[in-house]
């Protein structure tokens, strides 16, 4: 079958690999849509922590299922379905308390012993499958697995308070959490972000504000919105220096700070009024079992999320594909590569 491969720095090779044989717990997959996502940008450009080229691209995924393991039960030839893709060891102190996500031997597509979703055919363990609608279009099912990190970046919050909240950054995941915080009920969203086209995105997905950091006062529109409160939190999705104390400037007294973007590089960050405004930052890797589940829920449920397919490209265009989001030559949001 063919696979999309990461074999140097920005450089994507198609090659032919043999097709997966799913074990007894597991499911074959036909993969129909596989998503870009900013991690696989990460393998693209040398700078993820643990895939390392040559290595299979892409974990976000939906298709249908052609082959059953022996002993997997609720599912059948011919379901459509998404993948949680990550599995758990199932005995360190993270995985008995559900975070799967926090485990240091877990498995993931693209590393040794689970191939990526940039294939003809995936294997998933059964217990990492959910079933799609058969009204949901495939390349919205592949948006289940972003959504769920929204999900659990808004999640992890412990605040109670839901006024305003500030989103740095409104790529995909930014777009995404915004989705999340309009049906959390959030009552003021305010978002930033230096692309024209991701602003206007957010403005029509209900944005109270959408603000270019580089030619507007972030800060002092947060606080003319809020009557000089403050948000009550504010997520940090993109990365650029002085983007966390842009974060903790926006945020009210005692408010909170968290931060879902991967940011590689070191960024200066004064803490001070973290401490002086007793603010809480916590970070949110990926999402838990629970969040899947709930943004599965969602797309199920009829959420509308065709505003952010911005492009389809085919399996053989994988390295367009990578080098669209990357240089983003286009209004981009996401990609989605069909196969």
């Amino acid at each position: 079958m063919k696979a999309a491969m990461v074999t140097g720095k920005e450089e994507v090779t198609i090659r032919q690999v043999d097709a997966p044989i799913p074990g007894d717990d597991e499911v074959l997959i036909k993969v129909k849509t596989a998503g870009v996502c900013g991690s696989d940008l990460h393998l693209f450009h040398g700078t993820h922590a643990f895939r390392k080229p040559p290595a299979v691209l892409g974990h976000e995924v939906a298709g249908d299922i052609v082959k059953l393991g022996k002993n997997v039960k609720g599912y059948k030839i011919g379901d459509r379905v998404t993948v949680e893709p990550h599995l758990g060891c199932g005995v360190c102190e993270f995985c008995k308390q559900g975070l799967v996500n926090l485990c240091t031997a877990k498995k993931a597509p693209g590393t040794p012993g689970w191939i990526g979703t940039f294939v003809e055919y995936f294997n998933a363990p059964a217990k990492t499958l959910y079933k799609l609608d058969d009204a949901i279009p495939y390349d919205i099912g592949t948006l289940v697995e972003p959504l769920a990190v929204a999900v659990h970046a808004l999640a992890r919050a412990s605040a109670p308070a839901k006024d305003c909240i500030v989103i740095l950054g409104v790529g995909t995941i930014g777009l995404l959490t915004q989705v999340v915080a309009r049906e959390m009920g959030y009552k003021t969203i305010i978002t930033t972000d230096t692309a024209p086209f991701n602003r206007e995105m957010s403005l029509k997905q209900g944005a109270a504000a959408a603000l270019n950091p580089i030619t507007e006062d972030v800060v002092a529109k947060v606080k003319e919105l809020t009557g000089g409160r403050g948000a009550d939190l504010a997520i940090v999705a993109a990365g650029a220096p002085g983007i966390l104390d842009q974060a903790s400037a926006c945020v009210r007294k005692r408010g909170e700070i968290g931060l879902v973007a991967m940011i590689t590089e070191k960024i200066p960050f004064y803490c001070y009024s973290v401490v002086f405004n007793e603010q809480t930052i916590y970070g949110a890797m990926t999402y838990e079992t629970r969040d899947f589940e709930a943004a599965a829920d969602m797309v199920n449920g009829g959420l509308d999320l065709s505003d952010f397919v911005t492009q389809k490209l085919s399996l053989d265009r994988s390295q367009e594909a990578l080098d669209l989001l990357s240089q983003k030559k286009e209004n981009v949001v996401k990609v989605i590569v069909t196969v």
